[in-house]
């Protein structure tokens, strides 16, 4: 479905608050780009991690991207995947096999143990994978509920188109003018995954109530007139919430991502695969993660 953006009369950008870069950190075998959390920015509340991992070239020879069975409890771990093909398994007996352009929303809620990596019929005919991985926290009085698993296909999004045809907007989660995402989210965020093409321009709006940044997967795009984000230099901004959204103009063609979120204000406590209010609650965690009670995944 296509639609035009709707101009918005006399919108005011958000200034800029930080710009971060995205640099490399190594994760046992797999080398991923951190761009958050970093030692300039901690947090972007609700938002407690991002991990761009890839491209790997995956073949029967080589397979970096593989993570077994583990656990999560206490927030909302995502994946966009850009290139390639995971195959998802977890303890409430989903299985599904997550494409280019696909997105992953899981809730861990009180507890979910799953497995992803590319399935053996793409290693064994070998290719490309790429994608996003990030932990969106949960409140206190959410971080115990049912845990809930949604995998959403690339064509089934709908998707905004600008007014010079130059940049089409994937709207994943929340609202984007009168269009909204697919995924139900347990709080307020809005998920865009933006492709523009060399030269496309277009603005966009969202509450000033909500935390946002936007971070750049591909190509060299300016931001507001004011910031400009390239691979391996300035890859992401954090906006402060005085304004009613922000402005893209794209210098190459490029990717990216933009998330906004309502602010938890809470302690988080986080250790491993667990997000929690408390180290007490953190212990609570390994404990019912040790005796089982966040179910079972065998090896495949």
């Amino acid at each position: 479905m296509e639609n035009n953006l709707k101009e918005e009369k006399q919108m005011k950008n958000n200034s800029i608050k930080r710009v971060g870069r995205s640099d490399f950190v190594n994760m046992g075998p797999i080398r991923l780009r951190q761009p958050l959390p970093t030692q300039q920015i901690e947090m972007i509340d609700p938002f407690i991690l991002l991990h761009h991992y890839g491209p790997y070239e995956i073949n029967e020879r080589s397979n970096p991207f593989d993570l077994g069975p583990h656990p999560h409890r206490g927030f909302e771990p995502v994946t966009f995947l850009v290139q390639g093909e995971q195959l998802h398994r977890d303890s409430l007996g989903n299985e599904s096999i997550v494409k280019a352009g696909d997105v992953q929303w899981t809730t861990s809620g009180r507890g979910i143990i799953h497995a992803e990596g590319p399935s053996k019929e793409f290693v064994k005919r070998g290719g490309t994978i790429e994608g996003i991985q990030l932990w969106l926290n949960l409140p206190a009085e959410k971080k115990m509920m049912q845990p809930n698993y949604q995998h959403i296909r690339d064509n089934d999004f709908e998707v905004l188109t600008s007014q010079d045809q130059k940049v089409v907007t994937k709207v994943i989660a929340g609202k984007l003018n009168d269009t909204q995402g697919k995924i139900r989210s347990q709080t307020p965020v809005n998920s865009f995954m933006i492709h523009a093409k060399k030269g496309g321009e277009e603005s966009f709006n969202y509450s000033n109530t909500h935390e946002g940044f936007i971070y750049l997967l591909k190509g060299k795009a300016v931001i507001n007139n004011e910031v400009t984000l390239e691979l391996n230099k300035n890859q992401l901004i954090r906006f402060n919430q005085d304004g009613d959204g922000f402005a893209i103009k794209a210098v190459e063609d490029s990717l990216l991502l933009f998330l906004s979120g309502e602010p938890i204000n809470e302690e988080v406590a986080t250790y491993g695969p667990y997000v929690m209010n408390t180290q007490t609650e953190l212990l609570e965690a390994m404990r019912d993660y040790q005796m089982g009670k966040m179910g079972f995944l065998t090896v495949s």
